[in-house]
């Protein structure tokens, strides 16, 4: 698709496990599907992102597949583009390792104040935003240079709520660091949307969770499409993404609507810049 603008969007929420690498990862796939050209950039060391997407990878081109140089490599040769890597047709990939974690160390030697370091991923992403229509930032669920780089890059942030309390009190927190960041570094992004990942389908739990989330952040700024429990997405982390029966199908379908949303509410906030 031709791309006017590019938006960037950080998924995140600070306690662990809530799905955010799950959903980032779908929607790009989903987005891609649409004819949406989508970077996705993994910056969390755990690499799960890059693990997921090199299976699917795999899949698709039937050989094993590998990268010659990280995330981390490619940032202390201030070249992202060098890592650039083609996942499937509009899906592409900016890997990451386990060296990753040396980022923030990376930074102290690098520039001697805050602003600087927090602006510097930003500077990085800047060339690639011509070629792309989203890029999408997978982060660890931590307050670290590294969230806060990504989050300083970033146009929009969803924020993923698993339906249990802790990950509830993660949304609160992250919300409100999100502010303190605006403030600090006059920062300019905005929460596209809370989107609700059921623990357990319809259980009594997850219900509550969803009607304090909605007095907590306001009904109309949760996702309508909620993300059901799907057995199938952890196949997928040891198989990569497939489409070949009806649970992959089912899984697929249930993004497809989730990415929907999400441009809608992406052209509700900024315009006609985006095709729905």
């Amino acid at each position: 698709m031709a791309n006017n603008s590019c938006t960037v969007v950080t998924f995140g929420n600070f306690k662990g496990g809530t799905g955010k690498t799950t959903n980032s990862t779908m929607i790009a796939y989903s987005l891609a599907k649409m004819g949406y050209k989508v970077l996705l950039s993994d910056q969390d060391p755990q690499a799960n992102a890059t693990s997921l997407y090199l299976k699917t990878k795999a899949i698709l081109s039937d050989d094993i597949v590998s990268f010659e140089k990280t995330l981390m490599a490619a940032i202390q040769a201030e070249d992202l583009s060098s890592i650039v890597t083609e996942i499937k047709d509009n899906l592409f990939l900016l890997p990451s390792f386990s060296d990753f974690a040396l980022y923030p160390k990376f930074l102290e030697k690098k520039f001697p104040n805050d602003i600087d370091r927090v602006q510097y991923f930003s500077s990085l992403i800047e060339p690639l935003k011509a070629e792309f229509d989203f890029i999408f930032i997978d982060v660890p669920p931590t307050i670290s240079i590294i969230t806060d780089s990504a989050l300083y890059a970033s146009d929009f942030v969803v924020v993923v709520l698993q339906t249990h309390e802790r990950s509830l009190q993660g949304a609160e927190v992250f919300t409100t660091y999100l502010q303190s960041l605006i403030d600090e570094y006059e920062a300019d992004m905005d929460i596209l949307g809370i989107l609700p990942v059921l623990l357990k389908n319809g259980a009594p739990v997850d219900v509550a969770t969803l009607e304090n989330a909605k007095e907590i952040f306001g009904e109309h700024n949760l996702f309508k499409t909620l993300v059901k429990n799907m057995e199938r997405l952890k196949r997928f982390d040891i198989t990569g993404i497939t489409e070949d029966d009806m649970h992959d199908k089912r899984v697929i379908t249930s993004y497809d609507a989730v990415a929907k949303e999400f441009l809608e509410r992406l052209q509700l906030t900024v315009g006609d810049e985006k095709n729905v």
